[in-house]
Formats: structure tokens, C-alpha cells, sequence
């Protein structure tokens, strides 16, 4: 059956409510639209994604011991312990295609609130349609900074965008030449949709502002057929620092471009993306020792929190796999959604949307390494601290910032 029109029912089995989007105040149940790519060259993320909601689903709606929101107790004790429903549609990494289903999921579906979306030009149309029917959307892994500045009233976002992340980077590059690392040059190379672009600007700007020249600032094609002129193009201008802002297959197609051609970067610092998913480490992961990404989440710390690894473990037994940046955000977003909703005491998406800016979860209140989850006017958490991951011995170490870091970085990558 064709996921964007399945009901994904997880949980509660009571019908949903049935009234217009402004009359649904209390219900038996409350449904969310989650809205992912689950078909196309990104489906991967979207099953991944499925299966970190179905984890956060477990905690709101089953009782555990956890320092989490609602995770002690069954459901939404503020609307009288209403379980929670999610129902998943397919944006096939079209926006276009994420406005229709938004639409669907709102108009047909029901649903109170929205959470995706993966790819940040989908989120542009996603939160659009959103806002028009004034249902609360967060933008649980999205990480393009002009997403939150565009006025909108029910777009909020607990993570951080390419703007913190960049920052942390250029913050790294610095404290390694105070060490005696030489790093001068950079070359970005980045795909052409919202998210390439905007991490692109951001590192331009930063690049002039902390000094270092951009001998190379390449845009390619999103999903191009080859990259061989532009990585040649790479390897000519030969910089100190690689900065990919690639997604999956194209981070795949890139690596495997460079091998063929003989580039081999002193460092390769990645925008995420393609370059945090196990399906490109499988893919071209030998090639990568030392590669170094941003990311939201790191494993390390469980050390710290022991309830990291026990929520992690049970996203594995669900996926197969460990968190990410990604997984781990998207499992945030639901569970800040779902606060939302238990404190607003109402499916009203007013009401939803007030209670999201009232929000303020302590960092320790949840798995990521974060200050704390609170909105500023634009729907933006400014808290959600960044760090940087290298990939080493097939896994990834947390290397900066030095407050959260376990490992020193490895300077060239091997």
C-alpha cells in the first residue's frame, strides 16, 4: 500500500477527531503529520525517520523511566492521558508534492500539528501550507537559516541551522591554527537547492570575516549524473579544507569521483547531511578515515547521561542502526511537538503554537548536547549547541567543542 496514503496507527485505536482545523479542543487522541521523502533517491532518510518517531511515539505513549518529557506515564496527561497517532506522507523530495500532502495531511488526515521534513526546500512549501491553515509545524532537522526568518507565526525549529553550524567550524579551524595547524585555503563545493545555497553564503561570509580565502566555490547540479569536471576543479585549486554540502548519493558520487581523479583533500569538514548517513559509509567509507561532519548529537554522550544510550538502544532495535544528527533531531521534534500539545491541553493549533513559545526544556531533558530548548520570536533555539564528529575506526568521536569533546582531532585525515 502506498505510504502517503497509509495510515501509520501506533498506539491509540480511538477515531480521530473529525471537526474543522480551529474546533478540535479535546479529542481521545491526538494526530500528527509527519511528512518525509519514502520514495525516490532519499527514501532511505524517510524510513530511517519513521523509525525515530516510532521511538519518540514509544515514550509518549508507554511509560518509562526517563528524564524525558512524558516519558513517565501513558500519553498526555493534559488531555487526559490522549494518546498519540501519527499518520506519515510521502514528499518524494518534491516540494510541490510536500504542499499537496500537507494539504491532505490537514485537510483529510486531521491532523493538529506537522513535523518534517528533511530537505529544506520541502520544508519552504511545507511550512507555507502550515501557515496558512495555522497548524504548528516544526522543522525537526532542517538546517537552512533563512527557513526561520521569513515571518512566519507557526514555524519553529529546536535545532541548530547552517549559520551555528558553520560557525562551530570556522570556531575549530581557528583554535587548530592557534596549534600550529596550517589552515588558510578552503573550497566549498555545494548543491544547488536552499540548503546548498544558504550553506554556502554562510561560510563565504565567515571565511572573510575570520580570514581565510575561498580559493574554490563550486555549485553543482542536486542528483547530477557526474561531478568529475567539478572535482577536477577541486583538485587544481587544491585547498587546505574541503567543505562538502552534499546530500546522500551526490556525498557518494563525490568520493568516488575524487578516488578515480586522485583528490585527496588534507580535510574533508562536511555540512552533515549525505555525509552523517550510514548508507554513504557503506558506500565509500573506506575512503573517508578522518572525515570530520557536524552534527546536533554524539553518542559520547551517554557516558555523561546514561539515558543517551539506553533510548538509543531502542531506536536500534527498531533501525539497526544508532542515531545521528538526524535521527536524533527528528526524535527531538516530535517530543518537543508533543510537549507542545500536552501543555497547551488542546488540539487548537493556537493554542499548540502558544504553548510552543512558551517552551523551555533544560538540555539535560533531553538526548542531545544542547543548553535547552526555547524558541526565540522567529520560532528558532538559539541553545542547541553544535559539535564536530570525526570518523574514525568506523565510528564517529566527538572532537569539539573541548566541553564536549572526547577525543583530539586526527590533522591531516588519513
Amino acid at each position: 500500500m502506498n505510504i502517503t496514503r497509509r495510515n501509520v496507527l501506533l498506539g491509540a485505536t480511538a477515531a480521530a477527531a473529525l471537526g474543522p482545523v480551529a474546533a478540535r479542543a479535546q479529542t481521545s487522541e491526538v494526530v500528527i503529520g509527519v511528512i518525509y521523502p519514502f520514495s525516490g533517491a532519499s527514501a532511505q532518510m524517510g524510513v530511517d525517520a519513521q523509525k525515530s518517531f516510532e521511538t519518540a511515539l514509544d515514550i509518549i505513549n508507554k511509560d518509562h523511566d526517563f528524564d524525558l518529557p512524558l516519558a513517565k506515564g501513558e500519553g498526555l496527561p493534559g488531555l487526559g492521558g490522549a494518546k498519540v497517532r501519527l499518520v506519515f506522507a510521502d514528499h518524494q523530495a518534491d516540494p510541490q508534492k510536500g504542499r499537496a500532502e500537507t494539504e491532505r495531511l490537514i485537510t483529510q488526515e486531521k491532523v493538529c500539528a506537522v513535523v518534517g521534513t528533511y530537505q529544506s526546500a520541502v520544508a519552504v512549501t511545507v511550512s507555507q501550507i502550515c501557515e496558512r491553515y495555522q497548524i504548528p509545524f516544526i522543522s525537526a532537522d532542517n538546517s537552512s537559516p533563512s527557513l526561520h526568518r521569513r515571518g512566519l507565526k507557526f514555524y519553529f525549529r529546536a535545532a541548530p541551522h547552517d549559520e551555528m553550524f558553520s560557525a562551530a567550524m570556522f570556531n575549530f579551524f581557528d583554535a587548530m591554527k592557534k596549534k600550529g595547524v596550517k589552515i588558510d585555503t578552503l573550497a566549498l563545493f555545494h548543491e544547488d537547492t536552499i540548503f546548498g545555497t544558504d550553506s554556502a553564503n554562510t561560510q563565504l561570509k565567515l571565511a572573510a570575516d575570520r580570514g581565510y580565502k575561498v580559493v574554490s566555490d563550486i555549485k553543482y547540479r542536486s542528483n547530477s549524473p557526474s561531478l568529475s569536471a567539478e572535482v577536477q576543479q577541486l583538485k587544481t585549486a587544491n585547498a587546505d579544507v574541503l567543505m562538502p554540502s552534499s546530500y546522500t548519493t551526490d556525498g557518494i558520487l563525490l568520493v568516488k569521483t575524487m578516488a578515480e581523479l586522485g583528490y585527496k583533500p588534507n580535510a574533508i569538514v562536511a555540512q552533515d547531511a549525505g555525509f552523517s548517513e550510514k548508507a554513504l559509509y557503506d558506500a565509500v567509507g573506506d575512503k573517508l578515515e578522518g572525515v570530520i561532519s557536524r552534527g546536533s548529537f554524539s553518542l559520547d554522550l551517554a557516558a555523561k547521561r546514561p539515558m543517551v544510550g539506553k533510548i538509543n538502544a531502542m531506536f536500534k532495535e527498531k533501525s539497526g542502526k544508532d542515531f545521528n544528527d538526524l535521527t536524533s533531531r527528528q526524535f527531538m521534534g516530535l517530543l518537543v511537538m508533543a510537549d507542545a500539545i500536552n501543555r497547551a491541553k488542546s488540539t487548537d493549533g493556537e493554542k499548540i503554537r502558544e504553548a510552543l513559545v512558551a517552551t523551555d526544556i533544560p538540555g539535560e531533558q533531553t538526548i542531545m548536547p544542547w543548553k535547552r530548548v526555547k524558541f526565540d520570536e522567529m520560532g528558532q533555539n538559539n541553545d542547541a549547541d553544535p559539535v564536530l564528529l570525526q570518523y574514525i575506526g568506523g565510528k564517529f568521536v566527538t572532537i569539539f567543542p573541548p566541553q564536549a569533546a572526547i577525543a583530539e582531532a586526527v590533522w591531516p585525515m588519513k
